[in-house]
């Protein structure tokens, strides 16, 4: 897809990974909608960038768990845009339970992690449909986490939210093809505020055991996560019901000789 003159929302923007789409989409000639939840300032701020770079945008709050919320945030969009040709669905929620304290996890973890991990996923892309297959159809992405292909991660309930977020982006492009694709990408450890500040003390040592085990020798940024999301939207039309991990060779693991 020619980026140029397009639109995209791109859910829970005004921070990390969102932020750094919805500035790379707006540098390739995208108009953005900046969705949040809480994060009013920082996600006027993104929108005053991008509209720097001479296209439309705008900062919408929108809560994705909410169905109605999710409706009138594409609706508006509509009416600002004209089309929406790209649906970023990155807005994204956990808490810290270690997995092995089972009684820890209440079941409002559940509701609100999946409330917004995975139905608000489904909820904006359903309410997408219909401007995304118009205009030569669109490309929605999903921004899962390596948390669900191993099932390592902040908590179990993140955990079982990424892995069904990567079924649901399979499911949704057998039934939105051929006019709309859908992938995903799935981080690994990202070097950023969200678990610098839930890390603490801990953040600097696990970064370093994180980018010893991988084949590259570091963690993935917010930018190199926002890059991926544009390089597969902004590229070949064939690609659809993939989930493509960005974590810098992790999951595949450094070899035994780098580590000793």
């Amino acid at each position: 897809m020619n980026l140029k003159d397009k639109a995209a929302i791109i859910t829970g923007a005004g921070t990390g990974v969102g932020r750094a789409t919805a500035l790379r989409l707006a540098q390739a000639g995208c108009s953005v909608l900046v969705n949040y939840n809480r994060s009013r300032e920082a996600a006027e701020e993104v929108a005053g960038l991008a509209a720097e770079c001479g296209v439309k945008a705008v900062a919408f709050q929108a809560d994705v768990a909410d169905d109605s919320a999710c409706r009138g945030m594409v609706d508006e969009a509509g009416k600002i845009f004209g089309r929406l040709d790209i649906l970023v669905n990155n807005a994204g929620t956990t808490r810290f339970i270690p997995h092995e304290d089972l009684e820890a996890v209440t079941d409002d973890d559940w509701d609100t992690i999946l409330g917004v991990n995975l139905r608000g996923a489904f909820q904006c892309t359903r309410a997408a449909r219909a401007l995304l297959s118009a205009d030569g159809g669109g490309e929605v992405m999903m921004t899962s986490s390596v948390a669900g292909l191993i099932g390592t991660g902040t908590s179990i309930p993140y955990c079982a939210s990424k892995a069904a977020l990567n079924n649901l982006t399979v499911t949704l492009a057998r039934v939105l093809g051929p006019e709309v694709r859908v992938n995903a990408v799935a981080p690994g450890f990202l070097d950023g505020s969200w678990l610098r500040d839930s890390l603490g003390d801990q953040y600097d040592r696990v970064k370093e055991v994180m980018a010893s085990r991988s084949p590259l020798g570091r963690v993935s940024t917010p930018d190199d996560v926002a890059e991926a999301i544009v390089s597969i939207v902004g590229g070949s039309d064939l690609v659809t019901g993939h989930v493509v991990p960005v974590e810098a060779g992790i999951l595949i693991g450094a070899s035994v000789a780098a580590l000793t």
